[in-house]
């Protein structure tokens, strides 16, 4: 694997990332064209706030939605949701954001709370969790501004979606759901807003590889145009909360041209492949006395086919902390995952470019003794 000359002369070890589209190993890997087309789009001016508007519109075009919103990845796509609800509330907050006296709230299952949701908080808004849907319907008063809905891989429990809006619609608020890494698959692009989503958020790098501090948020035109106003906000008198949250034209346009390919790629294909090489490591490491290894690819709790490791009491080798810190160490340094699910190690394979599956397995093999 050869380092970049960029990242030698920074003196930087590049890495194996079978961790999976996690922004502290680089995202994911852009695909030539969209570089080509970040490149092209930095060789002039233009006037930012059209192509904002129009690169937004095709992406809305490309989703089946009804307007679209281009944002620095989806941490700041999820802030503009909540302050997009909170100004169809109040309008006269958008100044005010996050500083206003209102207590307005956002509801959120309490199986749906994790390390990302404190965006939803950025703009002064408080999480309010809720038990069920029974629950749910008790705990909206005047001050619910939205109910939140998280779909990920790594929440134990799944709250039902339908049942989710149903409760919205009967109170007439607005369902906003964070789908960072939820892509692929491709119909996770139209479920929700089909299914009566307001807003939905994703992250622009991830699986749709364009540029990692890219993200987009789709759904009903009157809170898209809410969630603009805070932040396009050049020409008004003070600022708004999306002011510090800039996409830059090159990451614009980079944007636009991945999710084109991402939607022309045979995901399948894709998809067919991942499973390949993580079948490629199961079966040459074999059956190993105190560890269960297998292959798991349910899209709903795997982000793509990973090879996933549980040890087991019996096992008598090195502890699976020790075995990912001597992976880390090494010469390639290789990244695995923290299993989840009751696993101790997982090796996601989205990012496993042709060979490093073989460098992996030797590697292990190595430090499994086999």
């Amino acid at each position: 694997m050869q380092t970049p000359d960029i990242y030698k002369n920074l003196n930087i070890k590049t890495v194996i990332n079978g961790k999976s589209w996690v922004t502290n190993l680089g995202g994911s890997l852009m695909k030539p064209e969209v570089l080509d087309a970040m490149s092209q789009s930095s060789s002039a001016f233009i006037n930012y706030e059209e192509l904002h508007k129009k690169c937004s519109d095709q992406i809305a075009k490309l989703c089946q939605a009804e307007s679209a919103l281009i944002t620095s990845g989806c941490a700041s796509a999820i802030v503009l949701m909540s302050a997009s609800v909170i100004c169809k509330k109040d309008i006269s907050a958008i100044d005010k954001i996050p500083n206003q006296k209102e207590k307005f709230q956002i509801l959120i299952s309490k199986h749906h709370r994790n390390h990302y949701d404190t965006s939803f908080e950025a703009t002064g808004a408080k999480l309010i969790e809720y038990e069920d849907p029974i629950d749910l319907s008790k705990k909206i008063n005047k001050y619910t501004v939205a109910i939140a809905y998280v779909e990920a891989t790594f929440l134990e429990k799944k709250v039902d979606f339908n049942e989710v809006v149903e409760v919205a619609d009967l109170n007439e608020i607005p369902v906003i759901v964070d789908a960072s890494a939820k892509l692929p698959p491709i119909e996770n692009l139209y479920k929700f807003t089909k299914a009566g989503a307001s807003l939905v958020s994703f992250s622009g790098g991830k699986g749709v590889r364009g540029p990692q501090n890219t993200g987009f948020m789709i759904g009903k035109k009157e809170y898209i145009d809410l969630a603009r106003k805070n932040l396009i906000c050049f020409d008004d008198v003070k600022a708004k909360i999306g002011r510090p949250m800039k996409v830059s034209k090159e990451c614009i346009v980079g944007l636009v041209t991945a999710l084109k390919i991402f939607l022309d790629t045979d995901q399948a294909a894709v998809w067919a492949e991942w499973k390949r090489k993580a079948n490629y490591i199961m079966m040459q490491l074999g059956q190993i006395d105190g560890i269960k290894i297998v292959v798991e690819d349910e899209s709903t709790i795997r982000e793509g086919p990973q090879v996933i490791f549980y040890f087991s009491e019996d096992w008598k080798g090195m502890p699976p902390d020790e075995l990912k810190k001597n992976l880390e160490s090494g010469n390639p340094s290789i990244y695995l995952g923290d299993g989840g699910y009751g696993a101790d190690i997982n090796i996601s394979m989205v990012n496993i470019r042709d060979g490093e599956e073989k460098i992996i397995l030797e590697k292990l093999k190595e430090l499994l003794i086999i």
